[in-house]
Parts: structure tokens; sequence; C-alpha cells
């Protein structure tokens, strides 16, 4: 000013962006929070909410897409890791006639017990996108849909269909237990401070039955059809790796004499099923990488279990079939062969 001393702004900590309400974010918390306020209507709007519904909001931020989900449900509860943030969104509602309607649970989302709720839309922290999926799927009652915002790669592998490059384990996992589909993609400048990559809207409905399968077969299973999903399978099964611990496995059933595990829903069992993308290729180009098989002993002898191994994807015609390129009743019809014939991945 003139006639008088500048005042110098105090340094702010790296990795923080400044919000005009005084509060700072925290990127390495994945807080990027939405101000196109059309694009929040369009969220609200697709998600389908009810006047009746019940809706859980993750990370609520400063509560602009609160606000919204509060005036068109019943009730809102808002999960919210940042204490700053909480008392935000307590001086934002208090006093008026919306602060009745709205539960805010300060804590960890991943550690937290969440209550009944009948659909979900969140803008989620994308660091928790894999973890925080299987939780939500595995929450019971079932809820009637979950509207969640992903980094738009993430996104895409669960939407992927066989034959595309992102379809992966992930793909396969998420959609045995729910209906995937693609509502919007969000480019990174409607966020404050914007992200390095843009994102996406699913819809997530679980599956109602789910699929009956056991859980530790199914994702031994998949691991081993996913380690290179452009391989053949009749490559993938032949590798002597496979075959020693898909024996071990056998033998250890028949000596202990033990029925083979019982199939169950997915939400009946407490294991923790993998969602993680380490599955994921270098190679995609669809063809065989010329990865070491082991075809036999060193007499060239093939032993009779992986005759027997192999004699299920011959009957079954998956022998010159790739991962990458099968549906989800193509992958259970296959486990379902393997199964009937002795061969278990667990």
């Amino acid at each position: 000013m003139a006639g008088g001393k500048t005042k110098k702004e105090k340094a702010r900590p790296a990795g923080h962006t400044p919000y005009q309400g005084g509060i700072s974010f925290h990127k390495s918390k994945g807080q990027h929070i939405l101000k196109n306020p059309l694009l929040v209507d369009s969220i609200v709007q697709k998600s389908g909410i009810k006047s009746t519904d019940v809706i859980l909001e993750i990370g609520p931020g400063t509560g602009n897409l609160t606000k919204k989900l509060l005036e068109v449900g019943k009730r809102v509860i808002a999960v919210e890791i940042d204490a700053r943030m909480v008392l935000e969104l307590q001086r934002r509602f208090q006093g008026t006639p919306l602060s009745s309607r709205l539960q805010v649970i300060q804590g960890d989302v991943l550690k937290t017990e969440l209550p009944y709720f009948d659909i979900c839309v969140a803008n989620i922290p994308y660091q928790i996108s894999s973890p925080l999926t299987f939780k939500l799927l595995k929450h019971q009652p079932a809820f009637r849909c979950a509207i969640i915002m992903f980094q738009r790669e993430f996104a895409m592998r669960l939407v992927a269909q066989p034959g595309d490059k992102l379809y992966c384990r992930l793909t396969v996992n998420t959609q045995l237990l729910s209906r995937v589909s693609h509502l919007l993609k969000v480019g990174r400048n409607n966020f404050r401070p914007p992200p390095k990559v843009d994102s996406s809207v699913v819809r997530i409905e679980p599956r109602k039955p789910p699929f009956e399968v056991n859980q530790k077969e199914w994702d031994g299973f998949l691991r081993i059809c996913f380690n290179r999903k452009n391989k053949t399978l009749g490559s993938i099964f032949r590798q002597k790796s496979v075959i020693n611990l898909l024996e071990k496995n056998y033998k250890t059933l028949q000596a202990l004499n033990l029925a083979p595990p019982q199939q169950g829903a997915l939400e009946d069992t407490n294991d923790v099923m993998d969602f993680s993308d380490e599955d994921i290729e270098m190679n995609d180009d669809g063809v065989d990488d010329g990865m070491e098989v082991e075809d036999g002993n060193a007499e060239g002898e093939v032993s009779e279990f992986k005759k027997k191994v192999l004699s299920v994807l011959m009957k079954a015609g998956f022998e010159g079939e790739r991962s990458s390129k099968l549906k989800l009743q193509q992958f259970l019809d296959l486990l379902s062969e393997f199964n009937k014939d002795g061969i278990h991945f667990s």
C-alpha cells in the first residue's frame, strides 16, 4: 500500500493449495474438491437418488456435493478423515434446515464400520480406489448402487470388456461381484486443485443374487490365468510352477480325504479378495511372448497329472483361448470343469 509497509505473505507448505475459505488442500491425501456446480448437478442427476434414500458420501470435503445430496435424499452420512473438513461441514450446514439430515463420521473409511445406506455417491482419493471398491461390494445388507468418481484409467479397467487393452484381473473380479457402467468423463480442470489426470464417474450395482463361487479358489484360479493374459491357457497351464502347485493341492486333498472347497456366496466369507493390478502386462500385443514352459521331465515324459490338467482344457475347449479375451461366464465355467476333475486352486 502507498504510504505504508507491504505485508509479507507467509510461505505455504509445499503440497498445499489454498482454498478461498481459508482451508488448504493436501494433494498427498488426494484432496481435490469439485468446483464446477454443473458437474455436481450432473452427478446427482445421474445417481437416480430417491427422496427416501439414505446416502453414503465418502470424502465430502467442504460440502459442495453434500449440499446437493441433502436436497434430494432423506439423509446423508458423510465419512471424512480430515478434522478440518469435518469442522467446515458442520459450520456450513449449522443452523440450516439441512443440518438435521446430515451425519458426519470422522475417520478412515477403510477402517470404519459403515452403517446402512441405500446408495453411495463419492469423489474419493484415488489411492484407495481398489480397497474401497471391494469394501463396498462386501457391505451387507447390499446397497442399490454406488456412483463413484475414479481416476480415469482405473475406471476404464472396471468397465473394460474382453479384448480391451485394460481388461485384467481387477476387471473380472469387479464384474463377478457387480455390474459396472461408465457415466461420464470429468476433466482435471473441474477440481481445485486440479489433479494430474482426468477422472470418470462410474455406476456400480452389486449383483443380486451374487455368483456362488469359493473365493479362495476363484482368486487362485484368476492369478494363474492372468499371469500372462495374452498367452494361451494351454501355454500357461503347461508351466512347471503351475503344474507343481496344482498337483500339490491335488495330493493334499487326496491324502487328507477332504471334500473339495464348498461353493458359497462371496459375501459369506471373511477372506479378502485381492483387487490389485499387479497382473497388468507390459506386453499387450495379444500374442505369445515366448515365456518358458515345461512340457515334461528330464526324459521328455509328460506326467500323468499334467495330462489330467491339459485334458480339462482340451475337453472344455479352452486350450487355445487367452484370458484377455474370455468373458466372466467362461472363467466360471472353466473353474467348474477343473473342480469336477478334482483340480483345485487353494
